[in-house]
């Protein structure tokens, strides 16, 4: 496996291993993927890796500011997404200890992040991937609906 910075033309292959990700209805509470140019506007542009197996994208990180106020200037929330094919072979864990380094040296001191309780495996990745790991913090009694089924 190699990680390497994300390029423009690897969007295609982000972009499907993302709808993968949404249509288990575990990963985000977004229904359809975006077009590049929305996602692109979103994401911060020093901190987007993919990881290649063969030289074809299996799995993808990326982070986004979680706010627009000078106060969380270094706060940003990952993505982490590997495809269906390549999970449960470290992948999702090498692509979170490279973009928590990209974060530490980009100048951000907060990459958080929110995963659906019944994502055990990614829950299991989110353990201890840095220096400064503090830990969990735990949302109680809300469930909502995604795609029209209940998440809690």
């Amino acid at each position: 496996m190699e990680l390497q910075a994300m390029r423009p033309g690897d969007w295609p292959a982000v972009r499907a291993i993302y709808e993968a990700g949404i249509a288990t209805g575990n990963a985000t509470f977004e229904t359809t993927a975006p077009d590049w140019p929305a996602w692109d506007a979103a994401h911060l542009p020093g901190h987007r890796l993919v990881a290649r197996v063969d030289g074809q994208v299996v799995g993808w990180t990326a982070l986004s500011p979680v706010s627009d106020r000078c106060a969380y200037a270094g706060v940003a929330e990952d993505s982490i997404y590997v495809g269906p094919e390549a999970q449960g072979q470290g992948i999702g864990r090498a692509l979170l200890t490279a973009v928590v380094t990209s974060a530490e040296q980009g100048g951000i001191w907060t990459v958080q992040t929110g995963i659906f309780p019944r994502t055990s495996p990614a829950s299991g990745c989110m353990r201890p991937a840095g220096s400064g790991w503090s830990g969990c913090a735990s949302v109680w009694g809300g469930c909502v609906a995604v795609g029209g089924t209940w998440s809690c």
